[in-house]
């Protein structure tokens, strides 16, 4: 008997609120909250109609930590699954610490000035959450997330040392529109135009954001893709737990058009997170880009074809060099007959609500503030099995990616 508070009402919200109102021997009441309860209302109804669930809705402005914690006392849930926005983790953490409650997320902190990725501001509540007696899951999404556990289950079952690793990421599919993003347009666009960050030989290199690129042929049929360097959070926590890792990277596919309309963007200012002056009134030009782009729920009936996200482990096997390609292919056409959503939200949601059922039924359980691969990576593979997220592990010949 377990009760989850969900907060965050976009496209990830809709898929953890769908996924858990499907495992009711687990989520045995729902709650799903927003700053705009008329989106979540809108989620409840749907979720009521396809998964024959009831679950509950409330407001909340997830910035007001006084706010979130009358909230928590008055649900008494659980767990509080955090899918609201990156700038949001540390009021929500401060609102389960002062309201006794447990935490996850699927993305680390980032503050709204700058476009900087790290766990330093969530690692530092570690003695906060064990004195408490609390546990905070971070990043269980797919990268971070599922992509950390491949990791895990790599080490433990595949390699006895990982030398290098590689996470690649591929959105294979198509949504007609002329410029659109998958997710959270702010947040993504901030991601892409960081500058590039891998680790290699105990330390960090930093080069230009999407400065290298090579092709990649990805399995099943996807085919051969130009896949772009990028820094990504779940690096710094990898090379940190499995300190056998010698290079790091992460890669992520983008099209011609996309990064074409990017540069235009970025060359005319609207990609800038400072605020700027307009009819008297301060805007930040990212925030209204956002505003104007297709908003990515709206993406579900248009999207077609295939993610393909995984990693590349390469190391050492009883004395011999060896490497192993982990990875999950998702159709964005099944996924939007199974909850409404593209690709892009289900392997972020899916991944929330495996973590959840992890700690609510004690598979994962410790005090204070962990990362995904800290924990036994069996049960999440094989919950990933189970609820949609199917995975497989191709040896392969040793090459690595330069």
């Amino acid at each position: 008997m377990s009760k989850v508070l969900i907060i965050g009402a976009g496209g990830v919200g809709s898929v953890v609120a769908h996924k858990c109102a499907q495992v009711q021997d687990v989520f045995t009441e729902i709650v799903l909250a927003s700053r705009t309860v008329a989106k979540c209302d809108a989620i409840a109804k749907e979720v009521k109609e396809m998964q024959g669930r009831e679950i509950r809705t409330a407001q909340v402005d997830a910035d007001n930590v006084a706010e979130t914690v009358a909230l928590l006392q008055q649900e008494k849930p659980d767990l509080v699954v955090n899918v609201a926005l990156p700038y949001q983790d540390l009021p929500l953490m401060d609102a389960c610490l002062e309201a006794g409650i447990d935490y996850l997320d699927t993305a680390n902190y980032e503050p709204r000035d700058t476009a900087k990725f790290e766990y330093s501001w969530q690692w530092a509540y570690q003695d906060r959450f064990r004195n408490a007696k609390l546990m905070a899951l971070l990043g269980s999404g797919f990268d971070p997330g599922v992509t950390n556990v491949f990791t895990a289950y790599a080490a433990k079952h595949l390699l006895d040392e990982i030398h290098e690793l590689d996470i690649i990421d591929a959105n294979a599919g198509n949504h007609g529109q002329h410029f659109a993003t998958n997710f959270n347009p702010e947040i993504n666009i901030r991601e892409v135009t960081a500058p590039c960050r891998h680790w290699e030989n105990g330390d960090w290199v930093e080069t230009q954001a999407m400065s290298c690129n090579r092709g990649y042929t990805f399995p099943e049929g996807i085919g051969d893709l130009n896949i772009y360097r990028m820094y990504h959070e779940e690096l710094e926590s990898l090379v940190k737990h499995f300190p056998t890792i010698k290079k790091a990277q992460f890669w992520m596919t983008f099209s011609e058009n996309y990064l074409k309309h990017l540069e235009v963007l970025q060359n005319v200012g609207m990609t800038r997170i400072d605020p700027v002056k307009y009819n008297g009134q301060e805007i930040i030009p990212l925030q209204f880009l956002k505003s104007v782009l297709p908003d990515p729920s709206s993406l579900g009936p248009l999207t077609k074809g295939q993610t393909c996200i995984g990693i590349v482990a390469r190391g050492i096997k009883d004395g011999e060099r060896k490497q192993f390609y982990v990875y999950n292919i998702c159709s964005h056409e099944a996924c939007y007959r199974e909850v409404h959503s593209q690709a892009i939200s289900y392997t972020t949601g899916v991944p929330a609500m495996i973590g959840a059922k992890m700690m609510l039924q004690d598979k994962w359980r410790g005090e204070g503030v962990f990362n995904m691969e800290q924990f036994d990576p069996d049960p999440f593979m094989e919950a990933l099995n189970q609820h949609g997220l199917p995975w497989k592990v191709v040896e392969e010949p040793v090459e690595a990616l330069n």
